[in-house]
């Protein structure tokens, strides 16, 4: 075949995306289940807005979701565990929140894991500003995927695939490494800003990992009257060696009756600033 001259250009790939892959594989084996939905979240979106209009603060919705993750799965800790060989679960007390959040490094933008520690503990609010705080503030030495992991990734191929199965059976044996790399769940943001709705399908790196689509404006029905209301796609999987299809659901189910309800965003506007009469 001849070959043809057409237009292109080689980039680098940014050294903080090198190593995704090789994450990625990690979960390649892993038996997961979804569960596709829809959300109204018409509530804490005109929540935000009103709390950006009187203070000036502008609230990250991702946030919100993160909060109302971390509640749900607080009322139900099973959802959480992780196998231990073949014969036990280890269940976590804490939800630690697994939560790509994009920055600046160098001359591009990656996405740079952070996890939020014992989000079940904390308000809508004091999480917001961990996520914003940590969007604003100079990268730290070991931010991003652990010094060890990038190291075994940059060997030679095979290499990268023998550590990440050497990896996976360190986890297997004891969870809380993994725990401690990538935390009890995970939230992953595909659409936030696109048009329309829309759901994405990725393995349950943790036990559960909430996939965030886009937001649509709908007709619904509310106390019998035709509205317009902000549809979230929503999907949730789950690692099917820990959670089986009847728990899935009635988290599911609790999950989002705390989104729609807007759980949490009263006591967020008790107790965030308030601009006095002199401002």
């Amino acid at each position: 075949m001849p070959k043809m001259s057409l237009p292109h250009r080689v980039v680098e790939i940014p050294p903080a995306r090198r190593d995704t892959h090789n994450y990625l594989d990690l979960y390649r084996w892993k038996h997961s289940i979804y569960a596709l939905l829809e959300a109204d979240v018409t509530a804490a979106r005109e929540f935000i807005e009103e709390h950006k209009a009187r203070t000036s603060e502008a609230l990250s919705f991702t946030g919100y979701l993160a909060f109302c993750l971390g509640r749900a799965v607080d009322e139900d800790e099973s959802v959480q565990a992780y196998p231990k060989g073949r014969k036990h679960l280890v269940i976590f007390d804490d939800v630690d929140v697994f939560l790509p959040v994009e920055r600046e490094v160098g001359a591009t933008r990656a996405a740079i894991p952070y996890i939020i520690r014992g989000a079940n503990h904390k308000s809508y609010l004091e999480i917001d500003r961990e996520i914003r705080a940590f969007q604003t503030q100079p990268l730290q030495p070991g931010s991003g995927m652990p010094a060890a992991f990038r190291f075994m990734m940059a060997t030679p191929w095979p290499l990268p695939r023998l550590f990440i199965r050497l990896i996976r059976v360190v986890g297997r044996r004891d969870p809380t490494r993994l725990v401690t790399a990538a935390g009890t769940v995970g939230l992953t943001a595909l659409g936030m800003a696109g048009r329309g709705g829309g759901c994405g399908l990725a393995p349950a790196g943790q036990s559960i990992l909430l996939i965030v689509g886009g937001i649509a404006r709908k007709a619904a029905v509310i106390d019998e009257r035709v509205e317009p209301r902000d549809m979230l796609d929503l999907t949730v999987a789950f690692d099917h060696d820990v959670v089986d299809g009847a728990p899935a659901a009635r988290f599911v189910k609790r999950l989002v009756e705390l989104i729609e309800s807007g759980y949490g965003l009263e006591e967020a506007r008790t107790n965030g600033p308030r601009l006095s009469a002199a401002d």
